[in-house]
């Protein structure tokens, strides 16, 4: 089963709808939205196509397929012209035997982690910077920003699919990968 990661659209219309076309073409069976769907921001720039409105009516026709989490950007009042929840700081998975922990990354972060056990997966957005490592007994995985890379990243997104979390451009090229056994 593949699974999408995406996070910080902050209501670009663009950058959702590049989301939806690689949810299609990859294949994947879920989308999980770590946080700040909607908003841009007051520390951002107004993001191409800045249209929440439309950003939240596309999302709500694959609502059924979303899992999402509240980012720092994101409030009630998003969730009200939403059909999915996202106003929880997180939300977990099981797949085979990892624990799968989501969240944005304002609250819980590599400098607060929750409570974890070994070979688990701390999955967050937030800061807009991709990373794929292992930190003590604990994978650490941030798929960047769709919407407002940082750092020189591109636009990014994860893909899990078994055992292996990659992480592609809007190309497809994968740029990190890590295996979490």
């Amino acid at each position: 089963m593949k699974i999408l990661f995406i996070s910080d659209i902050h209501g670009s219309l663009f950058y959702a709808q590049k989301a939806i076309e690689i949810f299609k073409n990859e294949n994947a069976k879920y989308i999980v939205i770590l946080g700040d769907e909607l908003y841009h921001g007051a520390r951002n720039p107004l993001p191409v196509e800045y249209n929440p409105k439309e950003v939240a009516a596309l999302l709500n026709c694959y609502s059924d397929k979303i899992i999402a989490v509240r980012g720092n950007c994101d409030s009630e009042v998003d969730e009200m012209v939403l059909n999915f929840p996202i106003m929880s700081t997180y939300s977990t998975m099981l797949i085979g035997n990892k624990r799968i922990f989501l969240t944005h990354g304002h609250i819980y972060n590599e400098q607060n982690l929750p409570n974890l056990g070994q070979g688990d997966v701390f999955v967050y957005g937030h800061t807009h910077i991709p990373k794929a490592e292992k930190k003590g007994e604990v994978f650490i995985i941030n798929p960047g920003s769709i919407t407002f890379p940082k750092e020189n990243a591109p636009n990014s997104y994860g893909i899990l699919e078994k055992d292996t979390f990659k992480i592609k451009d809007l190309q497809g090229v994968v740029f990190k990968e890590i295996v979490l056994i």
